[in-house]
């Protein structure tokens, strides 16, 4: 198995694992982003019918609902509890996607080349080595494939909203989640996909309005920004 995975990082996902379906828990923001995302998603890349590898799928929440518009999708963790519960949440809701526990660079090794769409979010600020998810996703994607990454950049204002307004004054999510230093800029995270012979096709932000408690997409990209790129024919 590879070891690009800070074992705490699973292990502190792990313990909440049995509260990632609940929209009310610490993962309610996750669950108010998605349909965001998903939409963003499926506008540059159609799923229906496609083959879709979602990296760090954790509970299955973006799995499942990539699955919903038709794709055909795997997810992948290295949190045994999580992917328990995203099994069982499949057998309830009878949503078809296949979940195996495997690091991505040991999933590139298996099915090099097989996914139409690649996902991978909120992940890469989780990990030891980003670059390494970023060359794993390029090598599962088709040529001509697309693949979605979103992450938080690293900035003043990303950790005054990010870490001290989410974790510590509106306690959206539990002490310790994000680790400002594993935060990714923008021209970093770009500079990982074009060494792994990516184009970055466009990028979008994700913020946060406190008083209205809604999230929307803009072109703000200084806390949490998704990008779009396209593995070349």
């Amino acid at each position: 198995m590879t070891t690009n995975a800070d074992p705490l990082e699973i292990n502190k996902f792990s313990e909440l694992a049995h509260r990632w379906w609940d929209p009310t828990s610490e993962f309610r923001p996750l669950h108010e982003i998605n349909p965001l995302r998903l939409e963003w998603i499926n506008a540059r890349a159609p799923l229906a019918g496609k083959q879709v590898i979602d990296i760090g799928c954790g509970g299955g929440v973006l799995s499942e609902s990539m699955a919903k518009k038709g794709a055909k999708v795997t997810g992948i963790d290295l949190s045994k509890k999580a992917l328990k519960v995203a099994d069982l949440h499949g057998l309830e809701s009878g949503v078809e996607v296949r979940y195996k526990m495997i690091a991505a660079e040991d999933m590139a090794a298996e099915e090099a080349g097989q996914y139409d769409v690649v996902t991978c979010m909120e992940m890469l600020e989780h990990v030891p080595d980003p670059a390494s998810i970023v060359r794993a996703a390029a090598a599962l994607a088709k040529p001509g494939g697309k693949l979605f990454f979103s992450t938080i950049n690293r900035n003043p204002k990303a950790y005054l909203l990010a870490v001290i307004g989410a974790e510590y004054v509106l306690r959206m999510l539990p002490r310790g989640t994000h680790d400002y230093g594993k935060f990714l800029t923008p021209a970093e995270l770009s500079q990982f996909m074009r060494a792994a012979g990516l184009q970055v096709d466009g990028m979008k932000g994700l913020t946060y309005n406190p008083l209205t408690k809604i999230y929307s997409l803009n072109n703000d990209t200084d806390v949490n920004y998704m990008v779009a790129c396209t593995k070349p024919l």
